[in-house]
């Protein structure tokens, strides 16, 4: 959504087994069943941001799980499917929009959900303006109409359910129980059919069965869910060859391999949303050679796109065009794409007055990911041929995160390598986030352009009734992107999954990028 990311070595390991099996036994003095537990391990972090108003990250696979929205978005219909609401329409012209919330839904604090609660949760969510908050930026004002309905009156017209099915800062929660530091103590209040049981800060999170969950636990569930941190792909991938893990993400393509015919693992590749962009700083001084244009347009051609989808990714991806990925709506073949010309860099390297190169830029990337370490490899030998020096530094996520922050645009990183995966299933959510003049988290190009700006928000305003208009605007924006060379998008990824084939249930949906909805799984050997 990054959007995040240690070291855990097999001590690490080792202690999850003996987790494992402290929390069978104690699940099986109050089960005569034969108890479940499912275990995903995580490349990155496991919670960035607790509170459900800020949320922004890898928390997303646990949130999901805790906290519950209106209405969850599917991607393959395109459809939305009732959760906290059961039914919502809309005025004729889009500016009202009255969500039917479901009776008796309880909150893991014991008090009701309802449609003051609905309210509260929202309008937090926007006064605190962290995290995902601008998803309800068209929302002027929210209206408890009764117990149980709930009104939100729209500035302009728009696709609120969109908003309010989104993986970040959709979630609703009780009001009573929403202080930031109690949240940030590892406590939740949603209406998830998990919530908290342990946690060891970001490291390790551990969810049990909420009893009184709406939805009720008849048939096959998991009772516990065990997220943990294991940064080295080479352990997860024997997580789950041997059977202590269930479930990983984004593993390099050789590991995938390496797991493909083993008895009891199933590989899982599907289309997403998510992409691996370089964002450029561009608000270093001119007087720094990644503060010109051209040197960013000629770092952009200097990188090899095919060598980094066959080499690194094994073939699953294909080069981005433009930041908007191949699947959502506003992606579109009339967005220029950068592609591999040694030439042209060379030719732009001397317009901007560096025609031997001499200068040193520095990347940052995920310390644990291999497929962007490879990818910043792969770029610094072709780099190296025209005289420029990339320096690679594999940090925590958090650690990249205070660099990018740092007062000074001259100290941090020339280049953030990271991912993108949708707050929401908008185009919205790739530009407005990472390139909009706002101070939004993820705009570490540090890009601001007012004509960007007016582009994107004119484009959102006409997303209700037409769409073709909508697209129209995102690719003349994304256009100057390319322009400018706020940064290149290199390629979007198919997900990557190594699960094990006893795990049912689970169904991959690219608009919770990486998300496994617990509740609806179960092992079953």
């Amino acid at each position: 959504m990054f959007k995040k990311k240690g070291r855990v070595s097999w001590h690490g390991v080792v202690g999850l087994s003996v987790l494992l099996s402290v929390l069978l036994a104690c699940v099986t003095i109050v089960s005569a069943q034969e108890p479940q537990v499912g275990v995903y391990v995580n490349s990155s972090e496991v919670v960035v941001f607790w509170d459900p108003s800020e949320g922004f990250s890898n928390e997303v696979i646990v949130m999901n799980n805790l906290y519950e929205t209106l209405v969850r978005y599917d991607s393959v219909t395109g459809e939305f499917t009732p959760v906290l609401a059961t039914s919502y329409e809309s005025s004729a012209d889009g500016l009202t929009w009255t969500f039917n919330l479901r009776k008796g839904v309880k909150f893991h604090t014991g008090g009701e959900m309802d449609a003051e609660a609905v309210k509260f949760s929202i309008d937090r969510t926007i006064a605190g303006e962290k995290g995902a908050f601008y998803i309800w930026d068209p929302v002027e004002s929210i209206e408890a109409k009764d117990k149980y309905t709930v009104v939100f009156h729209l500035s302009y017209p728009a696709p609120l359910d969109i908003a309010a099915s989104a993986a970040y800062c959709a979630h609703i929660f009780d009001p009573d129980n929403s202080d930031r530091d109690w949240f940030y103590e590892g406590n939740d209040s949603g209406t998830g059919p998990y919530t908290i049981e342990s946690n060891e800060g970001n490291t390790l999170v551990i969810l049990k069965q909420f009893d009184d969950y709406w939805g009720g636990w008849e048939g096959k569930h998991f009772d516990k869910v065990v997220f943990q941190w294991v940064p080295e792909e080479g352990t997860r991938r024997l997580m789950v060859e041997s059977g202590e893990a269930d479930f990983t993400q984004r593993l390099a393509a050789s590991e995938l391999e390496a797991l493909r015919g083993v008895p009891g693992v199933e590989i899982v590749s599907v289309p997403s949303f998510q992409n691996l962009l370089a964002l450029f700083n561009t608000a270093k001084s001119t007087d720094e050679p990644i503060g010109n244009p051209l040197v960013r347009k000629a770092l952009a051609y200097a990188l090899p796109y095919d060598d980094v989808i066959e080499g690194v990714m094994g073939g699953y991806a294909r080069q981005s065009r433009g930041v908007i990925p191949f699947g959502l709506w506003g992606n579109s073949d009339q967005v220029k794409q950068y592609t591999f010309s040694p030439a042209t860099a060379k030719v732009l390297l001397e317009q901007a007055g560096y025609p031997d190169g001499g200068f040193k830029v520095v990347l940052t990337y995920v310390a644990g990911d291999e497929n962007e370490r490879r990818t910043a490899e792969l770029w610094k030998s072709e780099l190296a041929k025209l005289g420029v020096e990339l320096e690679i530094r594999g940090m925590p996520w958090e650690a990249q995160v205070n660099l990018g922050g740092a007062e000074d645009p001259n100290d941090r990183q020339d280049i953030l390598l990271f991912y993108w995966w949708p707050d929401y299933a908008d185009p919205h959510s790739f530009l407005s986030a990472m390139f909009e003049t706002q101070p939004i988290l993820f705009n570490f190009s540090y890009y601001s352009n007012p004509v960007f700006d007016a582009l994107i928000n004119a484009a959102k305003e006409k997303a209700l009734f037409d769409r073709q208009a909508a697209t129209q605007l995102y690719v003349e924006a994304q256009n100057i992107l390319m322009a400018d060379a706020a940064g290149v998008a290199i390629y979007d990824m198919s997900s990557m999954r190594a699960v094990r084939t006893s795990l049912k249930g689970y169904v991959d949906n690219p608009a919770y990028t990486h998300v496994v909805f617990w509740y609806d799984c179960y092992r079953e050997e």
